[in-house]
């Protein structure tokens, strides 16, 4: 299994890494996999399943290019020999990935070389064959070939690629090529979607951990008192939308989401329901519904405080084919408030919670404060999200 960094990584810093289809990966911190083992039953409909722990080392090859190789099992002694270790089922071959230095702006495009990769990978495993096509990150502005025509492919969230390369920097100076890392498996809860419309939003009126420094501790209050984070306990720390009318993704980093006001996070929101045609007000409903049923289960939680976690609201952003018939605008506005109402196409919508390396609660191995009752900063950031969305 060859493993890229997870393209629709929206938002965060840790470096997410795709495993499988269905599963991906991130460095693991012990509070987080204390949550995952003690997982409240209510709330396992509202995050990604805990699938388990994998053992990750660094390999440099002589071009000096960055590996990271996932042994799930620590039989495999060679696991960098790749001619050896094919037929061992617990050794996977993490992403070769190429980047670019010295023009290292953020905003260059990365390619995955795909026959450079089908060719190493046939010499290392002779007969298995390696079907992928060009990954392309690109960032706001589409990208334009030498005619000024935009290829005709999915552009992806740049803010994958940006972490990806730092993970590794720091991996690289930090550690030598034999320290085992361990990280956290996870269900890729954007499996199932064609065009995943994402909007990852940092929850809670506190994002410091109880582990937090002084400085530390400063800088995200200062943070939270200049963003929406004091005044609607919520802000937005990523989004990438489908647009139709162009067939790329409209992509926003955290940079952006700390700059808004309240009235720019409403603006924001909407903007994350509009597919470059029209509004999808066929998601108002089931959003805010899920959003509700997170909200009660939120509420009986006691001792639990989510500092610093997110929650992800995820679409379809591939609409069902009736909507999507060649009919001038009115028509197609009409069409869609049609299927809204009478509800003959529930849309797939998702709301999970995520990244809980901070979160505390009474009972956590790693437990440094315990709190009573629920998290009145996250409930309060929550209830402001239903509020906006019943407006729009």
């Amino acid at each position: 299994v060859l493993l890229e960094p997870f393209v629709h990584q929206v938002g965060g810093h840790m470096s997410m890494m795709q495993y499988d289809e269905h599963t991906v990966c991130k460095p693991l911190v012990s509070q987080e996999l204390s949550f995952y083992e003690s997982l409240p039953l209510a709330m396992r409909q509202f995050t990604p399943q805990y699938k388990g722990i994998v053992s990750v080392h660094l390999k440099k090859d002589s071009l000096g290019n960055l590996t990271l190789i996932a042994s799930p099992s620590l039989q495999a002694e060679s696991c960098g020999r790749l001619d050896k270790a094919s037929g061992d089922p617990s050794v996977t071959i993490w992403h070769k990935g190429k980047w670019a230095s010295g023009a290292g702006s953020e905003h260059a495009l990365a390619k995955w070389s795909h026959t450079q990769l089908t060719k190493s990978f046939k010499e290392s495993c002779p007969g298995k064959m390696l079907l992928r096509t060009d990954l392309q990150y690109c960032t706001d502005s589409l990208l334009e070939d030498a005619n000024g025509n935009q290829p005709e492919r999915k552009s992806y969230n740049p803010w994958g690629l940006h972490c990806h390369r730092q993970h590794l920097n720091r991996m690289s100076s930090k550690h030598n090529e034999n320290k085992l890392h361990q990280f956290l498996l996870l269900e890729n809860v954007v499996s199932k979607y064609n065009y995943p419309c994402i909007l990852d939003l940092k929850m809670g009126t506190r994002q410091h951990g109880d582990d937090a420094s002084e400085e530390k501790k400063a800088r995200h209050i200062k943070k939270c008192e200049q963003s929406t984070s004091a005044s609607l306990g919520v802000r937005i720390c990523g989004m990438q939308v489908y647009q139709a009318d162009t067939g790329h993704f409209l992509c926003k980093d955290k940079y952006y989401g700390r700059k808004l006001s309240a009235e720019g996070f409403r603006q924001t929101l909407r903007q994350f329901l509009c597919n470059g045609n029209h509004l999808r007000t066929d998601l108002l409903e089931p959003i805010i519904l899920r959003l509700k049923a997170l909200l009660s289960v939120i509420r009986r939680q006691s001792s639990y405080r989510f500092y610093s976690s997110s929650l992800l609201i995820i679409y379809e952003g591939q609409e069902n084919k009736e909507n999507t018939a060649p009919l001038d605008n009115h028509l197609h506005f009409q069409k869609t408030n049609c299927t809204a109402s009478h509800g003959t196409n529930p849309s797939r919508v998702d709301v999970r919670m995520i990244d809980f390396a901070h979160t505390t609660f009474k009972g956590s191995k790693c437990n440094h404060t315990t709190y009573d009752g629920p998290d009145h900063g996250y409930i309060f950031g929550l209830e402001n999200l239903i509020k906006i969305l019943q407006n729009i």
